[in-house]
Parts: structure tokens; C-alpha cells; sequence
């Protein structure tokens, strides 16, 4: 086995600040682009269908294409393909930023999606080669789930001071400086010391996966444009499940599989991907109902709007750092997981049940009880989505945590959008419909939110049920005086014997 770089404590630390750097610009490129979106149709004098594309456009590109990300890293270097993402994504904002049609910013959003997915798997993989001791790998996945998470809200924030007070264009040239900074800083400090992937790229199976993950994505954006009984809605579902189980069949007889089977099939990991998923069909669906709800409802501006997700962004920060990191290195990632998952679902709660005349302080408090909730259940989800993998499949296994927070996503948005927009129009009929006054409009609107956050908290109710169940790995221990390499990694069980 050759001998592995090992890189100095204070290194490592300034290593994961310019990874993490990466990691919130993919964050907030989608947050900032929603708040600035009505100006850039007011200026580039776009339609809506088009608008709809604006967004989709990032979203295929990313969600289909991450876990041939995550490979590509794995076989050309993590290091390598993370520097060439950053310069590839700051290219792409600048040609957004410099739009002069919405064709070339469809492009533009096409290019960082493209990008991102190559950007996100690498960080990550990053990080689980940077970090193996359990006291330091905790603390590293506590930042680095507190910037995945935070990072939506401080793009609200972000995208609402840059359209109010300059230019739409902005919310796309703030990215550049951002990448130059994670570039320059990751030359030095980053070094990747995983093994390669030597085996050729599966085409079959990146051809599968990618227009399978593409049908999903597609799917959940037509079903919130066009309803979910669509020719397009139903189709896009069922090319994309088909496409998804050929991939599966493929990859149980291949060679040289893009995602080796056993990389799910560890019940842990499976539990991290899932759990996932599951909440963040209510946190990004809770995201954009919360911005209506104060840009509508309370009739606050976009930098207010984007000010009021605050407690929300410094809870989970708090929550991933604090909370999760600090019991990580303690105790056992279930009851972490689960009882993060619950607090969510408690503030869920909270939220379905404000109404329009609800004080900042209600608001406040149950943004952040969700917020250090789930905070605090993302740090050991993410730190073993990857711990006890192959150092030669560690890009694909962070491949497949970013693509469930993808799909769950574009399943949050148009899940809960739908089910709050429907239950708003079922209020109206029975009070007036459109003709009511705006308190009874106010009422209706509501009522379509609390039904949303209701279903919220199902989901995040079962990312508790997942973890409870399937998580099995045991609180971290010290190592032991001579360790070898037949020990089990830390926080997963040894295999049976």
C-alpha cells in the first residue's frame, strides 16, 4: 500500500473553511437566484414558462449528473476535479451575470448545475478523506452540515439585499469572488490522499442513472407547473423509475459498476440517504411557504423576508456544531439522529400553527426549534454517508447524499407548493372565493400552510422512524493502542462473522 500524505492538524482545519466555502456557494446560488428571479424576468422580458426552465434547468443538470460526479472524482482525483468545479462554476455565474437573453442564462444555469455536480461530491469526499478521528471528524461534519444547511436561508438574505439594492446581476457575480477565494485558498491546503478508482467509467450505468435522475427531477417540476395528473407529470415518473431499477440490474452484473450495490446496501448508509431525503422534503418546502408567508401574508420586503429566516439559519448552524458534533464523538448517531429528527418535527408543528397575526417572536421560536433539530440529525447523517466506504468509492458515496437532498428536494418543493396552493383553494370556495376580503384571503393562505406543514411533519416524523430502525452504529471509541487495518472505522459495526 503506498504511503499516504498525512496533513498537518492546523492544515486540515484550514482546508475544510475553503471546502466548506465551496459548498455554501452551491447553496446559495439557488437561493439567491429564486429571491432575484421576478427582476431578471422584468429584465431580460421573459414569460413564465420560461421562468419555470430558469430553475429547472440548474436542477437537471445537477440532480442528473452527480453521481457521474461523485465517480469522476473518484477516478481522476477529488482535489483535481473540486478546483476545476470551482472555476468551471465561477465561469458559468459570470456568463449569467452577463445575460443578455434568457437563452444564455438557461445556459448559464445548465453550466453551474453541470458544474455542482461535480463540485458537491468532491467536498465532501474531501472531508471524509481529511478527517478519520472521531473527535475531529465530528466537529468537521458539524461545520460542514451547519454551511449545507444555513446556507439557503443566508442566500434568501443575500438574494434580497443584492436585487433590492443593486442588480439582479449580482446574485450571480457574488458567486465568482466566492469560487476565487475557495480556489486559491484549496491549492495550498487541500490535498487528496484517497485511492483512485482505476477501472473504466461504467457508460451504461451513467447513462441510466443520469436520465433516470433527470425523469425524477423533471417530474416533480412538471408536477408543480402542470399538476401531478399530467401526460408529462406521469411520464417523466415513469421513465424516470424505469431508467433508475434498469440501473440497479445493471450495476448487479457489471464489472466495474458507477455505484457498487454494497454502497447502499450497508444499512447505515442506506438509513443517512433516506433519512435525508425525507427531511429535506420538508425543510425546503418549508422554505419557500415561509417566503410567501412574509412577503404575502405580513407584507414584509425581500431583505426583511430574507432577515426573518435568521433564527431559523443561526439554530442550525448551532445545532450541527453544538449539538451534533459535541454527542457525535459521545454517543451512538441514532439517538442523535432520531431526537434531532423529532425537534424538527416539533417546530413543525409550532409553524402550522401560527396565523396571520402571529408576533416575530412566535415566528422566531419555531423557526428555531426546527432549525437546531435538524441541525443537529444532519451532522452524523452526513458523517456516515461516507464512514466505512471504500477510500476508492468515496466520491460516489457522497454522490448519493447530495442526490438525496436533490430529489427530496424538488419532491418538497412541488409536494408541499401543491398541497398548500389546493387546500388555500379550498378554503376560498367555502368563504367567498377570490372576492373576499384580504383578512379571509389571509385566513385561506394560512390554512394552505398549516396543511403543508402538517405533511411536513410526516415526513420528518418518518426520517426519525428510518433512523431508528436501520441505524445501528455504535458510539465512536478510542483507538486502540495497535490498531490495525482489519479494525472496523469508527461509528460503523464490524461486519458479522
Amino acid at each position: 500500500m503506498p504511503t499516504r500524505h498525512k496533513t498537518p492538524n492546523s492544515q486540515r482545519w484550514r482546508a475544510l473553511f475553503f471546502v466548506s466555502i465551496a459548498q455554501l456557494m452551491v447553496v446559495l446560488d439557488g437561493a439567491v437566484m429564486n429571491i432575484a428571479l421576478p427582476s431578471a424576468q422584468q429584465a431580460l422580458h421573459f414569460t413564465d414558462g420560461s421562468r419555470q426552465w430558469v430553475v429547472t434547468a440548474y436542477g437537471l443538470a445537477f440532480g442528473g449528473l452527480l453521481l457521474v460526479g461523485g465517480r469522476v472524482g473518484d477516478m481522476l482525483g477529488r482535489k483535481r476535479v473540486f478546483l476545476f468545479a470551482l472555476a468551471g462554476f465561477a465561469i458559468a455565474s459570470a456568463i449569467g451575470g452577463l445575460a443578455a437573453n434568457v437563452e444564455m442564462l438557461l445556459v448559464a444555469r445548465a453550466l453551474q448545475g453541470a458544474f455542482a455536480a461535480l463540485l458537491a461530491p468532491a467536498a465532501l469526499s474531501l472531508i471524509s478523506l481529511l478527517f478519520t478521528e472521531p473527535r475531529e471528524r465530528a466537529k468537521a461534519f458539524g461545520v460542514f452540515a451547519a454551511v449545507s444547511i444555513a446556507g439557503g436561508a443566508v442566500g434568501l438574505i443575500a438574494g434580497g439585499l443584492l436585487t433590492q439594492y443593486l442588480n439582479w446581476r449580482f446574485a450571480m457575480f457574488i458567486l465568482v469572488p466566492i469560487a476565487i477565494i475557495g480556489i486559491v485558498g484549496a491549492i495550498s491546503t487541500v490535498h487528496d490522499d484517497g485511492e483512485r478508482h482505476r477501472a473504466r467509467l461504467d457508460i451504461p450505468g451513467v447513462l441510466l442513472a443520469s436520465l433516470g435522475l433527470v425523469g425524477l427531477v423533471y417530474g416533480f417540476s412538471a408536477a408543480e407547473s402542470h399538476g401531478w395528473s399530467a401526460a408529462t407529470t406521469i411520464g417523466s415518473f415513469v421513465a424516470g423509475v424505469l431508467l433508475l431499477a434498469a440501473f440497479v440490474v445493471v450495476q448487479s452484473r457489471v464489472k466495474a459498476p458507477l455505484l457498487p450495490l454494497g454502497v447502499l446496501s450497508e444499512r447505515n448508509r442506506a438509513a443517512a440517504y433516506l433519512s435525508v431525503g425525507l427531511a429535506i422534503v420538508s425543510m425546503f418546502g418549508m422554505f419557500l411557504l415561509l417566503s410567501y408567508y412574509f412577503q404575502q401574508v405580513k407584507g414584509w420586503s425581500p431583505v426583511m423576508a430574507g432577515l426573518a429566516f435568521m433564527p431559523m439559519a443561526v439554530l442550525q448552524a448551532l445545532g450541527a456544531t453544538q449539538v451534533g458534533a459535541r454527542l457525535a464523538h459521545r454517543i451512538a448517531p441514532r439517538p442523535i439522529m432520531v431526537g434531532g429528527y423529532l425537534v424538527s418535527a416539533a417546530g413543525l408543528v409550532l409553524l402550522a400553527l401560527l396565523d396571520a397575526d402571529s408576533s416575530f417572536l412566535e415566528i422566531a421560536v419555531a423557526e428555531a426549534v426546527v432549525g437546531i433539530g435538524v441541525g443537529a440529525a444532519f451532522m452524523p447523517a452526513m458523517s456516515i454517508s461516507t464512514h466505512g466506504v471504500a477510500p476508492a468509492d468515496v466520491g460516489v458515496a457522497s454522490a448519493m447524499i447530495s442526490s438525496s437532498q436533490q430529489v427530496g428536494g424538488s419532491i418538497g418543493v412541488a409536494l408541499l407548493n401543491t398541497v398548500a396552493t389546493g387546500s388555500t383553494a379550498s378554503y376560498l370556495v367555502t368563504h367567498g372565493g377570490t372576492a373576499a376580503p384580504v383578512h379571509v384571503q389571509n385566513q385561506a393562505l394560512m390554512h394552505g400552510y398549516a396543511a403543508a406543514y402538517w405533511l411536513a411533519t410526516i415526513f420528518v416524523v418518518a426520517a426519525a422512524l428510518v433512523s431508528a430502525i436501520m441505524v445501528n452504529a455504535g458510539a465512536p471509541e478510542s483507538p486502540p493502542a495497535t490498531a490495525s487495518e482489519d479494525v472496523a472505522p469508527v461509528g460503523v459495526p464490524a461486519p458479522a462473522h
